[in-house]
């Protein structure tokens, strides 16, 4: 008896999925068997890589650039995914970046930035997919947040705010599509071993997390996973998963 992959013949877009979190989770849900959209912003070499490695483990995916950020160019997006595929079952937003300062020192383009793509991306790409998921009744979206969005950061007003919204955006965009099978839930890292953190005081950082450790890309993942698989979380909406090693508990 072959046990069926949970998202088995659906289509699934991974937001700034060349690299990093985006990379382990287009991976995850490919190894399911969705057919993963690699969205990248400008390096088609690292989205390749991604798609070359999902081919290469039997499954597929393939490569599209988009400005998260700019609603024309997330408009696009969406409309040539749905003229190759027809639906998109799960969108997962985890397109980011930070440009980190004190507050009192933060240039507004630096502020504005982080909130158009971390946080006016979301409802780009959510308002855009949402037609579509309302005609299939059915569809599942996973905003990539961050444990900083709920406790603040010194020196992240930026992103934290942006990551704050995410979660208000989460829980009111599952409200308004839940009565057409359409959930919406987030998923909070917290420290995750990746090109962002690299540079950190890891020492410090580590006497905050009960498990001691920094979290993997693949850790994540897995949350994405379960909340976009029909037969693990179709009852689940409106939340937030925390990833942390317990290091934000409430």
């Amino acid at each position: 008896m072959t046990l069926s992959k949970s998202l088995e013949g659906q289509t699934a877009l991974v937001t700034g999925a060349s690299r990093g979190i985006g990379k382990a989770i287009a991976i995850s849900l490919a190894n399911e068997g969705a057919e993963v959209i690699i969205n990248y912003s400008s390096s088609l070499e690292n989205a390749n890589k991604v798609v070359s490695e999902i081919n290469s483990m039997g499954g597929k995916a393939y490569p599209l650039q988009a400005d998260i950020s700019n609603e024309n160019s997330v408009n696009e997006l969406i409309k040539t995914i749905l003229n190759k595929n027809n639906k998109i079952d799960v969108l997962v937003n985890n397109a980011g970046i930070t440009k980190d300062g004190l507050l009192m020192r933060m240039k507004t383009d630096d502020w504005q930035k982080v909130l158009d793509l971390n946080l006016s991306g979301v409802f780009y790409c959510t308002r855009a997919v949402s037609r579509q998921m309302l005609k299939q009744k059915k569809g599942r979206i996973i905003n990539i947040t961050s444990v900083v969005g709920l406790m603040g950061n010194a020196g992240q007003a930026n992103y934290a705010a942006a990551k704050a919204g995410v979660v208000g955006l989460t829980q009111s965009s599952a409200k308004e599509f839940a009565s057409r099978g359409i959930t919406v839930n987030a998923v909070a890292p917290g420290f995750i071993s990746t090109d962002m953190t690299k540079d950190l005081n890891s020492e410090g950082i580590l006497s905050a997390i009960p498990l001691g450790r920094f979290g993997e890309p693949e850790d994540v993942a897995g949350a994405v996973r379960f909340l976009a698989a029909d037969k693990c979380a179709a009852y689940i909406t409106g939340q937030t998963i925390q990833v942390d090693g317990g290091m934000v508990m409430s």
